[in-house]
């Protein structure tokens, strides 16, 4: 595995105004985070981290954060990304221990075709895309493949069906359901035209309703930043804003 470094350096200033100055310096705020440490405000290249989530392990890619030439391991516990261009704005690093178990969320991916979608005319509906476990940092998997061939129409597969390396323990409940075959829906009856009612003389004629939009979100709105706060090494948690 190719060895990533991202470097990163301390911020003490805080604040919308001083944010805005890291990013026209092409920098994003973000905090450090660590088991019995107290966290580091930190201002880091979104180009870097932008590399990170595109590559195929995406968030849960583990790395080594340049913190002033003492290098920390990381993985990526929150980012935030501008909802109009999908610009990053911050991100949050959670300082793991090689040794110790953390717990972080997988992707699920689907391969093949079922047999119910293929031969029986079901819809494949997937259901839960991502999977809650348990393992070493050096043992996070990239996916969790799951085989959904034979299949057939009005059958599913829960977790406790998954197979998994036997260095991870999944979290998540296993009679939870992951994928199933339906039917497909019986096309909604059209119904018949009303025949266009003739105005009387003197009736009085309704105002047509109207709808109103809700408000749209600014593209210039400003991410808050979070308290600071040092977390639990057994679970950091990762959400994506967008």
């Amino acid at each position: 595995m190719t060895e990533i470094v991202v470097s990163a350096r301390s911020r003490t200033e805080k604040g919308k105004n001083v944010n805005r100055r890291l990013r026209a310096q092409g920098l994003i705020p973000g905090v450090l985070y660590g088991a019995r440490k107290d966290a580091v405000p930190v201002a880091v290249s979104p180009k870097e981290i932008g590399s990170i989530l595109r590559s195929a392990t995406g968030e849960n890619t583990l790395f080594d954060l340049d913190l002033g030439g003492s290098r920390r391991k990381v993985i990526l516990k929150e980012f935030q990304v501008e909802p109009i261009k999908g610009r990053l704005l911050h991100a949050d690093f959670y300082e793991v221990a090689l040794d110790k178990a953390i717990e972080v969320d997988v992707h699920v991916e689907v391969r093949g075709t079922p047999v119910g979608v293929k031969v029986q005319g079901g819809v494949l509906d997937f259901v839960t895309r991502e999977l809650r476990v348990e393992c070493l940092p050096t043992d996070i998997p990239e996916k969790i493949v799951v085989d959904v061939s034979e299949l057939e129409l009005g059958k599913h597969l829960r977790v406790s069906d998954l197979q998994v390396p036997d260095k991870v323990k999944v979290l998540t409940e296993p009679d939870v359901v992951i994928v199933h075959v339906v039917a497909p829906r019986a096309e909604e009856e059209v119904a018949p035209a009303v025949a266009e009612a003739v105005p009387v003389e003197g009736a009085a004629v309704a105002e047509p309703e109207v709808i109103k939009k809700g408000k749209a979100v600014a593209e210039g709105a400003e991410a808050e930043e979070k308290p600071e706060k040092p977390e639990r090494a057994e679970k950091p948690e990762k959400k994506e804003k967008k």
